[in-house]
């Protein structure tokens, strides 16, 4: 579960408890049941306007990385591998190594995805470079919708 749903979930439950036990202390003339269904509908509406905002936070992450696709990967490499290699030059958000769907061998190369800034660093700094006995090939990873420009 995300950290957003977390939040979310505690700021419903939070209001909720609050009006509960205060206002009953309070000495305001609603009954309990309905003092938790004001707390329920009031943590609803904070949860709500909570939510574009996060969205928007997770856009925003997701905008700040590039995909570059690594080449002359060796077989015996391992995601974890990859991941180490190019969290030396920024924050790795994921690493997909390719294999074959009918036997599931890698087939030698993968994409990384990684923040924007150091997207260029990564692949000054490892194009052409040996990683286990094999040269790499890095670049930035063209679209889908680009290739099939290409292709038409």
């Amino acid at each position: 579960m995300s950290n957003v749903v977390i939040k979310q979930a505690l700021v419903l439950v939070v209001l909720a408890l609050v009006s509960f036990f205060v206002v009953p202390a309070l000495s305001i003339n609603i009954e309990v049941n309905v003092a938790l269904a004001v707390g329920l509908i009031v943590g609803g509406a904070v949860v709500i306007f909570l939510s574009p905002s996060a969205a928007a936070d997770t856009q925003a992450n997701s905008e700040a990385s590039k995909t570059l696709y690594v080449g002359n990967l060796p077989y015996r490499a391992n995601e974890a591998a990859v991941r180490e290699l190019f969290s030396q030059h920024g924050d790795v958000r994921s690493v997909r190594l390719m294999r074959d769907r009918n036997t599931g061998k890698r087939k030698g190369f993968g994409f990384v995805e990684i923040n924007e800034s150091a997207a260029e660093a990564a692949i000054n700094a490892l194009n052409d470079q040996e990683f286990q006995q094999r040269t790499l090939k890095v670049r930035e990873a063209k679209d889908k919708t680009q290739q099939e420009d290409n292709n038409a």
